[in-house]
């Protein structure tokens, strides 16, 4: 059974959240805190962590931070302020959605199971095991990237996304197609949102040595470069 740690600290908002996904046939943990989430978080090894920013403790930022650092967990991040630069900052630290507050249980049932269905997909999908462009290496069966043998921390979208333009090195893609390799083509999220994910991809890469890895065409999109070390 796909199992769900939800952590909130509003008692109300955990129980909405865990009786919609029980009833959709998932099971939930349930954390009050950030440093609960955690702990839960390395008992249960959930399939996806929903996580509310504004925690005492550690915030939902803090414990997505202290996750991505050993595991490429999905995270839905949810958030009381409907701000962009909250939203923007969740996605660049290695965050997959965000549903703002208030939310309908079914709108958040239904994004995650287009997260839980993209991660198996991407898993599962019918391609090249693995996939290169100059030194730039994904394995498409471990999920994982690498630059000159040195591994990537790529977030499910941010490897999606790069998954998508060295599979087509040729072509230039809009932030629309980019979005839908990312999300599914049933999710929108804004051009600043896929903007990010660019941008975190490109820091990642040019730490591990790949400068100018991916070129913005101006009024079109994005492609990937030769990959090559800087």
């Amino acid at each position: 059974m796909t199992r769900i740690l939800i952590a909130d600290d509003d008692p109300g908002i955990r129980e909405v959240t865990a009786f919609a996904l029980d009833k959709a046939g998932m099971q939930t943990v349930l954390a009050r805190d950030g440093a609960e989430a955690l702990d839960l978080f390395g008992q249960y090894r959930p399939d996806l962590v929903i996580l509310d920013i504004g925690m005492p403790e550690i915030d939902g930022l803090g414990v997505c931070q202290e996750i991505r650092k050993t595991a490429s967990t999905p995270v839905l991040f949810l958030t009381a302020r409907d701000d962009e630069i909250d939203r923007v900052l969740g996605l660049e630290i290695g965050g997959d959605d965000y549903v703002t507050k208030p939310f309908s249980p079914r709108e958040l049932v239904a994004r995650v199971k287009v997260i839980l269905r993209r991660t198996a997909q991407q898993g599962a999908a019918e391609t090249p095991e693995t996939l290169s462009r100059g030194h730039l290496v994904l394995d498409c069966a471990l999920y994982e990237a690498a630059f000159e043998g040195a591994p990537l921390a790529l977030t499910a979208l941010e490897f999606a996304i790069l998954k998508a333009l060295v599979a087509r090195p040729e072509q230039v893609f809009t932030r629309a197609q980019i979005m839908a390799a990312a999300y599914g083509p049933s999710i929108h999220v804004s051009d600043r949102t896929i903007d990010s994910h660019i941008r975190n991809i490109r820091a990642k890469l040019a730490k591990a040595g790949c400068k100018d890895a991916i070129r913005t065409v101006h009024s079109i999109g994005f492609r990937i470069e030769a990959c090559e070390p800087a």
